[in-house]
């Protein structure tokens, strides 16, 4: 695994929403559950967890989408509807940013890989670990720490 070279800079499919990253990612993942699957068309999403002071939203605004009622706040560009963020109320920690938005993606590789038990049974990631829900807010400093040494 290795960093972006920051600062990152990316938008949505239409280009319409900008987005930038100033500090490196705290970890990355792939998660399986039901509702990313619905929400990425696809086997399961990708997400860089970085610090919310570390990414910003340089051009355009985002609208809420998703469910829209759940801790869950997801945002898209309201002209292509690309998925670029999520924010969860509560945790503070960290923005999960889609990490295919940027112009480099060389960097990104799933360190950990969420909500097995949903997974579809031809799914596969070369994340390090696997978790069969979310990993417990306890285990997030030592994955953080393992994730940094290794990046």
């Amino acid at each position: 695994m290795s960093q972006p070279q920051l600062p990152l800079k990316g938008t949505c499919r239409c280009g319409d929403v900008e987005v930038e990253l100033t500090a490196p990612p705290l970890m990355t993942a792939a998660c399986h559950c039901t509702g990313c699957q619905k929400m990425s068309a696809s086997a399961f999403s990708i997400t860089a967890m970085v610090p919310p002071d570390g990414f910003a939203v340089t051009r355009g605004a985002t609208v809420r989408g998703g469910i829209g009622e759940d801790p869950l706040d997801h945002r898209f560009c309201p002209r292509c509807m690309s998925w670029m963020f999520t924010r969860i109320e509560g945790v503070d920690a960290f923005i999960n940013v889609r990490p295919t938005l940027f112009e480099d993606t060389s960097w990104f590789t799933p360190f950990i890989e969420t909500m097995t038990q949903e997974k579809l049974a031809w799914a596969t990631t070369p994340a390090r670990h696997s978790f069969t829900g979310f990993p417990p807010m306890d285990a997030l400093p030592a994955l953080i720490a393992e994730f940094a040494e290794t990046a």
